[in-house]
């Protein structure tokens, strides 16, 4: 059964200041959700806040299955995947970093290198796999980082700006890899950019974030 997201009455203050405020919304299909909004808005944040690594400071967010709300566990959290946007990299190989997540949840080795191996020819990155990962180039550790995700199969992705600080030829792999995966998935994929042309490119919906909240004036629910 499919996971679904719901963010009620949500507010975040820094230095006193507001964030959110009263902000809601629903996360209710699959699809590519785009999170955009100027700089200072609080796409990042909202993004950490849902992936429960940041809490508001009042509001509910909790994910549901049917009609039942799941506890906030590391059950839970396995099924949730964050890519922030300075991606982190291990002194070893690709092939190490992207298998990095199934070696601790235990998986065994051979479907470990089976899925590792597919993630990597998903991205374009099959042949750099023995190559130590920080030689790659910014667009290349996107790449391996949305990889590291993909392993995992979480039913929510969460990407925070996977084009910032790329080239253009990267930028225009990575949109279609999004797009991918959104067939490959058929998750709830949230992308926090500035970018208006690539959320065009590769989103399904479109999400404002205006004043503390969630636009429900902007085409929030129309396919772009």
């Amino acid at each position: 059964m499919e996971l679904k997201l719901i963010v009620k009455n949500l507010y975040k203050y820094y230095n006193e200041k507001p964030l959110f405020e009263n902000c809601s919304y629903t996360f209710d299909r699959s699809g590519v959700y785009v999170l955009m909004g100027p700089n200072g808005s609080g796409k990042s944040t909202f993004l950490r806040m849902c992936a429960f690594l940041e809490n508001p400071d009042r509001g509910e967010i909790n994910y549901f299955e049917g009609n039942k709300v799941l506890p906030k566990d590391i059950n839970l959290m396995r099924r949730i995947t964050l890519l922030l946007p300075e991606v982190g990299v291990f002194n070893t190989t690709v092939f190490k970093n992207v298998a990095y997540g199934l070696k601790i949840r235990g998986f065994k080795n051979n479907k470990i290198k089976e899925k590792v191996e597919e993630a990597l020819q998903f991205v374009g990155l099959s042949h750099k796999k023995e190559q130590n990962a920080l030689t790659l180039s910014t667009g290349e550790t996107k790449r391996m980082g949305i990889a590291r995700a993909l392993v995992l199969e979480p039913e929510v992705l969460f990407l925070d700006e996977p084009t910032a600080s790329v080239d253009w030829k990267n930028t225009e792999i990575i949109e279609n890899i999004i797009i991918q995966l959104k067939q490959r998935l058929n998750s709830i994929i949230v992308i926090a950019t500035h970018d208006k042309e690539s959320a065009r490119r590769a989103g399904d919906f479109l999400l404002y974030i205006k004043d503390g909240r969630i636009d429900t004036k902007h085409p929030e629910k129309q396919i772009l």
